[in-house]
């Protein structure tokens, strides 16, 4: 259970002291439920009335430019904090941001009374003040350094928005070039921040002195790679060169982990579950070749890349970042973290490697993965509300 010094919380409201606060609750709740009515959908045949979007489109983009930015939100305001010292969004100002997320999710569900295009321009809208709100900053500090994130939110913008214009049968080809663009440039911004984050992390996370090894050859290599990765399987459609690309990825970032691994990092729940998503991605690319060379389904690598890699490190990190900006020792994470970890793990492994071993159960497969989901990540939220919506236990503000 939670540490002793979380006993010291006082009871005002600091939901809207700081961006990670609202989002990742925001993000959370909507992974358990959103997934609570895919799994009416997939594995039930429930019907589900939307008129514009197809179910599966609903699902991918939901989890996308649903909960994958109400993450990413959370997670830039509050680093861009610290990066820079200047004080990013809190009080009204985040209260309208986050609400102007929430009213896009839930107006896809709003066609008899709102027209489709209101969710479009809201959900973009949402984006755009976003990228402003992480911009100002950033640039204010002049940490030119850091416009690299504020352009992949750009692109991700950019993506949005096709994703739109293919919906509304304006552009042809739109939903596919949308949807793809934003899952890639999502990877590679897990990628970019896990090249900062991660080694730094284990070499102070751990219990004994370690020096891991980064490589300025495989970072350059490996970011010039994945744009033509991207460019190869979504504006492309080049199904050869993809899978060269994809092969080459799976390499280097191999030998990324091999750089960062170290045995101590198991006996840390935080430190694992970053790193074993990061091990999720780097087998989504070797997926990606064994779709091309064997046939397998090209949704396992999908699934390797979204459920393991996606998944499995916007809740590591949303446990780290909720602990240690509401003045907690992340050395001292809830034990429930491990399980939490693990059911999301387990819910990966039956959704990504069952169906390699057993095709005939698919739908159980499915439906298992996403109850397992559900669970871990409805413990966690109900773990950390209490966190999140209550002030930092040192007495600051955030």
């Amino acid at each position: 259970m939670l540490d002793v010094e979380s006993q010291q919380i006082t009871n005002k409201f600091a939901l809207f002291n700081l961006g990670f606060r609202p989002f990742f609750i925001g993000a959370v709740l909507f992974a358990v439920l959103s997934m609570l009515y895919w799994m009416l959908i997939y594995v039930f045949n429930f019907h589900i009335h939307l008129k514009t979007l197809s179910p599966m489109s609903w699902h991918a983009h939901e989890m996308v430019f649903g909960y994958s930015m109400a993450v990413i939100a959370g997670f830039l305001l509050t680093a861009v904090n610290n990066w820079t010292g200047i004080r990013t969004l809190s009080g009204s100002s985040l209260l309208f941001l986050f609400l102007t997320w929430m009213a896009a999710r839930l107006l896809a569900f709003t066609e008899d009374t709102f027209p489709f295009e209101l969710m479009a321009i809201i959900d973009c809208l949402f984006m755009i003040l976003l990228i402003c709100s992480i911009s100002y900053p950033i640039i204010k500090a002049r940490q030119w350094k850091q416009l690299g994130i504020v352009a992949k939110l750009v692109l991700l913008l950019a993506s949005n928005i096709l994703f739109y214009l293919g919906a509304l049968k304006i552009m042809p080809e739109g939903e596919r070039l949308g949807l793809y663009s934003g899952f890639y440039i999502i990877i590679s911004l897990i990628l970019v921040l896990g090249r900062r984050v991660i080694p730094f992390f284990i070499e102070r996370g751990v219990d004994n002195s370690v020096q891991l090894h980064n490589w300025k050859w495989l970072d350059i290599s490996s970011l010039v790679l994945f744009v033509a990765f991207w460019i190869a399987d979504v504006f492309l459609n080049n199904g050869m060169l993809t899978t060269i690309l994809a092969g080459m990825l799976f390499i280097l970032y191999g030998i990324r982990m091999i750089g960062w691994y170290t045995k101590d990092l198991w006996k840390k729940p935080l430190l694992w579950v970053i790193y074993v998503a990061y091990g999720w991605i780097v087998l989504g690319f070797g997926l990606k070749v064994a779709a091309f060379a064997f046939g397998i389904s090209p949704y396992l690598s999908i699934h390797a890349f979204a459920v393991g890699g996606i998944g499995m490190m916007t809740i590591g990190m949303m446990a780290r970042v909720s602990l240690g900006h509401t003045g907690r020792n992340v050395s001292k994470a809830p034990s429930i973290l491990f399980w939490v970890f693990t059911v999301l793990l387990l819910g990966t492994i039956i959704r990504v490697i069952f169906p390699l071993l057993d095709q005939g159960h698919y739908i159980l497969w499915m439906g298992l993965s996403q109850m397992l989901w559900v669970i871990s990540f409805l413990v966690f939220l109900i773990l950390y509300i209490p966190i999140l919506i209550s002030p930092r236990i040192d007495g600051k503000f955030g």
